[in-house]
């Protein structure tokens, strides 16, 4: 029997967590961090961001802005008026990666600042998660195999497929994909990549992208091509989600690209 034939979706999801786990993210157990779980880090089950890391971030990094604008900043990043989930996309990126406009009163004067929910100049000043089968309520209910938060921000979604099963592959893993943008679109407006992995093939695009613009990842090291012999989802996880590219590539892209890649 091949490694390919007793590779299940569920070691797929063990090893996935495994390098995501020595890249330094953090797991929490799903049934935990639920609203009723031991450590509650959700309001219910439609809540798709973590609303006190999402906080703690705003403060610990924008520690010159006081804490009512600060909240100001929390209000625009949960408020989305567009119906369309590719501009509200847009809108939430330009508040991620250019800061969130407020004002406040400072010595008599209206001061105008940007407050940022990410440390992109310093990795480690920021929280790097991954929870797998994350209940999401919408018009289904709905378990993305993986969803990797930053400061609470569900910025990466990752749908694993079997490579023991011949009928499902890397199509069936980005079906499943449009089936979330569907059932539960408001994890939507926070995303930045997904991940599709069969165990075989692995690779990555934007919720807006169609299967042919998604792509392999090459490199573990961003220097030299990964070997052959090296699982490709592998070389995905440990190169493209380390910490310091991960915040690279979400603060220097365009998401959802214009071009619809």
């Amino acid at each position: 029997m091949s490694l390919h034939e007793t590779f299940t979706e569920d070691l797929l999801e063990e090893a996935a967590i495994e390098i995501l786990g020595e890249l330094g993210y953090e797991y929490r157990l799903r049934p935990d961090i639920a609203h009723d779980g031991e450590a509650p880090e959700r309001n219910d089950y439609k809540e798709v961001i973590l609303e006190y890391r999402v906080r703690e971030a705003l403060f610990r990094i924008n520690k010159d802005i006081p804490r009512e604008a600060l909240e100001d900043a929390f209000r625009q990043v949960i408020t989305f008026s567009n119906p369309s989930l590719v501009e509200n996309n847009r809108y939430f990126h330009r508040l991620l990666t250019e800061g969130i406009e407020v004002s406040f009163k400072e010595k008599d004067l209206i001061r105008t600042k940007r407050a940022f929910l990410i440390d992109f100049k310093n990795k480690d000043k920021n929280h790097f998660l991954v929870v797998n089968q994350l209940t999401i309520q919408g018009i289904e209910n709905r378990r993305p195999d993986l969803i990797l938060f930053i400061n609470g921000l569900p910025l990466v979604v990752v749908e694993l497929k079997s490579a023991s099963d011949e009928n499902v592959g890397i199509e069936s893993a980005y079906n499943q994909i449009q089936t979330y943008k569907k059932d539960i679109e408001g994890l939507f407006n926070y995303n930045a990549l997904c991940i599709l992995s069969d165990g075989i093939n692995a690779k990555t695009g934007t919720f807006s992208s169609n299967l042919e613009w998604y792509m392999n990842w090459r490199s573990e090291d961003g220097v030299n091509i990964a070997p052959l012999t090296m699982p490709q989802y592998e070389t995905l996880f440990k190169g493209m989600l380390a910490k310091e590219r991960i915040l690279d590539i979400i603060s220097n892209s365009t998401f959802p690209p214009l071009n619809g890649a």
